[in-house]
């Protein structure tokens, strides 16, 4: 997979998470990457809602906030690192289209949802974008950074691209979290097989 050409990548998410905890030092964060010379930065509060599908390996996202309002479908299994990631951009002219968006996914099957809060915080570079965040439901909550390469190249050159952010803020690849933030933020729910 290391000689996939560019086009092979476009619908991948290639990125490193860390869970960090409460007393993570986001202010010496934000000072190395500020050093780094973000093209911009941004906070933003997006309200999250996942849809699993029987017999899918794949879960669906519904995102709606002040920069975007997507609905996208990633593959879920044991490693977040490569995955498939399409994004279909809902626009914002028509508002919010959840009631659209549940009716949709419902004549697809869907057999479990559920929301969360992400309050993040966003470093954009012309080769990747850095994020801290708190994710929340009513019951749990977790804190992760993550490391994304938007320029793919290659496999192994978004990998690198990767590494090279996750070591300049003193992360090291090893410590990376595998689960997806849905694994994370709803652990009970079964997303290693396709529902039935």
């Amino acid at each position: 997979m290391n000689k996939a050409k560019p086009e092979e990548l476009r619908f991948k998410e290639i990125e490193h998470k860390f869970v960090v905890g409460g007393d993570f030092d986001l202010a010496s964060f934000d000072a190395v990457l500020q050093a780094m010379k973000p093209t911009r930065t941004n906070t933003v509060s997006v309200l999250d809602t996942y849809y699993l599908l029987s017999g899918s390996h794949f879960a669906i996202r519904h995102r709606y906030d002040e920069e975007l309002h997507h609905l996208t479908i990633k593959t879920l299994g044991t490693d977040t690192e490569v995955r498939q990631e399409v994004n279909i951009d809902l626009g914002h002219h028509a508002g919010d289209q959840r009631a659209q968006v549940e009716a949709f996914v419902a004549q697809l099957g869907a057999r479990w949802s559920g929301s969360l809060r992400k309050d993040l915080k966003v470093w954009y570079f012309p080769d990747a974008e850095v994020v801290h965040y708190v994710a929340s439901t009513d019951v749990r909550t977790v804190r992760c950074v993550e490391f994304e390469a938007i320029l793919k190249p290659s496999l192994a050159e978004a990998l690198q691209t990767v590494r090279h952010y996750e070591q300049a803020t003193g992360f090291d690849e090893t410590d990376r979290c595998h689960l997806s933030l849905l694994q994370l933020v709803f652990p009970d729910i079964d997303t290693s097989s396709p529902l039935v």
